[in-house]
């Protein structure tokens, strides 16, 4: 894809991280934007923001959890714009512990909005997206599923957010194929960004009411997660505007994988290499064995 301007970017959790980058770099190219999130104020500012730039913008609260809520989406952006070129399947969420101490409204609202979003924004504006292509003979389009290097790798403590970036790079690998399969003019790309400083590790502030624990205090093993992960991302050294701009460098050249630190697919050639070869899963902090011994620590202080 390499003609923007005029056309039709659908944004989820458009309000901020990635999302909020994305919508500033399609700004930049001349696109009109639809943007969705659950946290209203952010929304508000985002499309605020976006219109004294110039952009013609559709802010719309949006839980993506739910099918009716994504055709909502749907419906108001045709409505408006009469056409989607780029859909952004980003929100995203996260949780951490050890897998067996997640309660089932943990996973409900992870996969809730990591997996069942993108299937949602996937099964919705993909048929709208072809059906545009008929219409037109130019038409040119592209679907970015936001995964995670947590996708392809599986460290410890992670383990629901795991499962679900691991379904996102399934799925889009998927959509990839059958794209291909019936010549259709979508490109599909898959982006596993590693640690960037965004909001992901204070995803709990929009947890919505129908997902919430009993009010019972977190584990050990959850506190230790919580507090790697506000490191960890808090400290990247890549911003999300960096990893915006790399996204549509892969959108401009029909690139399926998008990588925030190429550095780490030698943990993922590594974690490939075990599975051929048949040997059990290796240590995934094997390159940095502190980590490690920072959760073991953090775990057995309770």
């Amino acid at each position: 894809m390499n003609d923007y301007k005029g056309k039709v970017a659908v944004i989820t959790g458009g309000a901020s991280g990635f999302g909020l980058e994305f919508a500033r770099v399609g700004a930049a190219r001349g696109m009109k934007l639809v943007l969705a999130d659950v946290q209203q104020d952010a929304l508000d500012s985002a499309r605020a923001e976006l219109e004294a730039a110039g952009a013609e913008v559709l802010a719309m609260r949006c839980d993506v959890r739910t099918a009716d809520a994504v055709q909502a989406l749907a419906d108001a952006t045709m409505a408006r714009f009469g056409a989607v070129h780029l859909l952004f399947n980003n929100a995203g969420v996260g949780a951490g512990g050890l897998i067996w101490e997640n309660t089932q409204a943990d996973w409900e609202w992870v996969l809730g909005v990591n997996l069942w979003g993108v299937i949602h924004g996937m099964r919705i504006f993909t048929p709208l997206m072809l059906a545009c292509a008929q219409k037109d003979p130019s038409y040119q389009g592209h679907i970015v599923n936001t995964a995670s290097m947590a996708g392809l790798l599986n460290a410890p403590t992670m383990g629901i957010y795991n499962v679900s970036k691991h379904a996102v790079v399934s799925l889009s690998e998927s959509l990839y194929q059958d794209l291909k399969l019936v010549d259709a003019p979508i490109g599909a790309s898959v982006l596993c960004p590693y640690f960037v400083p965004t909001g992901i590790s204070h995803s709990h502030r929009n947890r919505p009411e129908d997902v919430q624990n009993a009010p019972v205090p977190a584990t050990a093993s959850q506190r230790a997660a919580q507090a790697m992960s506000e490191k960890a991302v808090s400290s990247g050294k890549v911003s999300a505007a960096d990893v915006a701009g790399m996204t549509f460098e892969a959108i401009d050249a029909g690139q399926f994988y998008i990588y925030s630190h190429p550095q780490a697919l030698a943990n993922v050639q590594q974690r490939m290499e075990e599975i051929v070869t048949i040997r059990n899963p290796g240590d995934p902090y094997a390159a940095v064995p502190h980590i490690r011994e920072m959760l073991r620590t953090k775990l057995q202080a309770g």
